[in-house]
């Protein structure tokens, strides 16, 4: 693991790779800056900084299901799932600094020992973990890249779900869920494609209780906005 500044700096990327985030800068509170100062150390990983296959059990201290969460925001979900289910581990992936700094914050104060944070693009990582290592990928609330000309940026799309489904183990989930219509339904017709993915919903699934709700997706909700959820597992 390795020292974190408190300003985020964008992770390499190859020169035809296009990337499907944006970075943000954002003001961390005092608390947040002390969490990130202290405890990134012990619970963080710089993404840029691997230089071999990622090995959960160094980063964990133990061997356990692991699930992936790429955009942890400001970590409440994350946190929340982790607490529930302590017999999984959870990797959070954000770029977002100050969402980093707030979930090693709840981290601390929840003494959550089956969290860890990655900083930088996921799907790097992803690229350098064995195939079948996950039991889970989850990937709430994505960006849309809404207009027409940035779908190409999109997380969800052929190439990235065949990559994510093969670190899923037999029978894993990947789960997503977005409040933009549009993207659900390109996100639908993606998992569907794939022919090593299996729909046990026929189509969108029921809300599920163990995805907490965020804040985000309170404020999607108040203006409107249907919230979808897709789970699919690898066959």
């Amino acid at each position: 693991m390795t020292s974190i500044d408190q300003t985020p700096a964008a992770p390499p990327v190859h020169a035809a790779r296009i990337r499907t985030f944006h970075p943000r800068r954002g003001r961390m509170s005092d608390r947040q800056r002390d969490a990130l100062q202290r405890l990134w150390p012990a619970y963080g990983l710089e993404i840029a900084d691997l230089d071999g296959p990622c090995d959960p059990a160094a980063l964990f201290g133990r061997r356990a299901p692991l699930v992936l969460e790429i955009g942890s925001g400001m970590g409440d979900a994350t946190a929340a799932m982790a607490a529930a289910d302590p017999d999984r581990d959870y990797l959070a992936v954000e770029v977002h600094t100050p969402g980093i700094a707030n979930l090693l914050d709840l981290v601390e104060r929840h003494g959550l020992g089956n969290v860890r944070v990655a900083r930088g693009d996921a799907l790097d990582l992803v690229r350098v973990m064995p195939e079948g290592l996950l039991d889970a990928v989850h990937i709430f609330f994505p960006d849309p890249w809404p207009k027409a000309r940035h779908h190409k940026r999109r997380l969800i799309q052929p190439g990235h779900v065949a990559l994510l489904r093969s670190r899923l183990a037999p029978g894993g989930a990947l789960h997503c869920a977005t409040d933009w219509a549009e993207y659900a339904e390109s996100m639908r017709e993606t998992l569907t494609a794939d022919p090593e993915l299996v729909d046990t919903h026929g189509g969108f699934a029921p809300r599920p209780a163990h995805r907490p709700v965020t804040k985000f997706e309170r404020r999607a909700l108040t203006a409107g906005r249907q919230i979808f959820d897709l789970i699919h597992h690898r066959r």
